[in-house]
């Protein structure tokens, strides 16, 4: 049936427009200016419409798996349902679920056994029709496990897995390149003392054994698949050099603004942490996502591990920074404070660019032929508050 959307906003590449929408088999038919006098109308009562969103990179579905430290949920298709639903609601009609094979401490042993099932718990949802949103399969690969090379053949051949990423989260290096910082987070999880410093040094050998021999492995692995690939945590150009000798095109959550410099002259996208913007900078020492948006160095947001901040970072990136409880910028230091992004120019970074950056060309955007994943939200002062979501033209949420 064809359904028409009016007195909305609509969100379109370059500006935004008061007009009216048509979807019809799926597909976007018509936008106008305008407001529809058809009887059939919906009327929208002002709300934005936007491109369904679209993450590339979500930790969000192992936390239904394991809700707490210890704790397997014992029902894998629901916790994968309840994941499911959170997206949806989150305006994300296109999910990137980042699935760790292997694992850089001693405490996500879990994560090897719910591997396999969770894997196959994402691709019998899809293939069964069970998920409001599209899921798609991202690969972490965490070079510093041993145990790797086997894990990824498990999935390499999984339909689903169409995005993966190089990850060393080696204490002194990357993510840890302060170790004091590593130690804090430690501390947060409930380790302490002596236990502190044993892992550390347990995580420094481990890797010592595994990274450079896993690194070369992935890359074979990965050569002519067609299954995107990303470095993760770059923080020196020298990353970024190896990320491009790899194959990778996208730069993930670089962790320092020269790698994201370096990242943009070698002609990877970046990515970066939707969290971040919305905190107002990273919690382990890395780079402010808002820094590298006002330098232009910023391509896509991803919601890492807070779904619903997708959409907070793209409206927060529309507004002078400390207009969100974050630290003013002093005029009289910084004359070059970054400005804000219009509307069209952060919700791409949310919807057009990882749509792009994933060889989707069927969304990501609102223009006639393109699938109908929409997005359709009002702001509670600057919260955003999602009142419906479209899933080729079927409405999900």
């Amino acid at each position: 049936m064809e359904t028409i959307l009016t007195n909305a906003r609509l969100v379109l590449t370059d500006r935004v427009v008061e007009g009216t929408l048509v979807h019809e088999a799926g597909v976007i038919r018509a936008l106008d200016e305008g407001r529809s006098q058809l009887p059939a109308a919906v009327d929208c009562e002002g709300a934005f419409i936007a491109p369904g969103l679209i993450d590339l990179h979500t930790d969000a579905l192992e936390g239904h798996f394991v809700p707490r430290p210890k704790v397997i949920w014992p029902d894998a298709r629901a916790a994968a349902l309840a994941h499911d639903a959170q997206m949806a609601a989150s305006g994300i009609t296109t999910v990137y679920d980042a699935i760790c094979a292997g694992a850089f401490d001693q405490a996500k042993a879990d994560r090897r056994a719910l591997y396999e099932v969770m894997l196959e718990t994402v691709h019998q949802g899809g293939a069964r029709g069970m998920f409001r949103v599209e899921h798609r399969l991202h690969l972490r690969c965490e070079l510093t496990d041993p145990n790797l090379p086997e894990l990824v053949e498990i999935a390499h051949d999984r339909a689903a897995v169409h995005l993966a990423s190089l990850m060393d989260h080696t204490p002194g290096t990357r993510q840890w390149r302060n170790v004091e910082h590593l130690k804090v987070y430690l501390t947060g999880i409930g380790k302490g003392g002596d236990d502190i410093d044993r892992e550390v040094a347990w995580r420094i050998e481990r890797a010592r054994d595994a990274v450079a021999g896993n690194h070369a492995r992935m890359v074979a692995a990965f050569a002519g698949s067609g299954i995107v690939l990303a470095s993760h945590d770059d923080t020196t150009p020298s990353h970024v050099e190896e990320a491009v000798a790899a194959g990778c095109t996208i730069s993930e959550f670089p962790t320092t603004i020269d790698a994201a410099r370096a990242a943009r002259g070698a002609g990877l996208a970046t990515i970066g942490g939707a969290p971040n913007v919305v905190r107002g900078g990273s919690h382990s020492g890395g780079a402010s996502m808002r820094e590298l948006a006002g330098e232009g160095l910023l391509d896509a947001l991803a919601s890492d591990y807070v779904p619903a901040s997708l959409l907070q970072a793209a409206l927060a990136l529309t507004r002078p920074a400390g207009a969100d409880g974050q630290a003013e910028p002093d005029a009289a230091t910084e004359p070059d404070a970054p400005a804000a992004l219009d509307l069209p120019a952060a919700l791409a970074l949310v919807s057009a660019v990882p749509a792009r950056l994933a060889g989707l060309d069927d969304r990501g955007r609102l223009e006639k032929g393109l699938r109908a994943d929409l997005v359709a939200f009002r702001l509670v002062d600057d919260t955003p508050l999602v009142r419906e979501v479209t899933r080729g033209g079927r409405r999900v949420f």
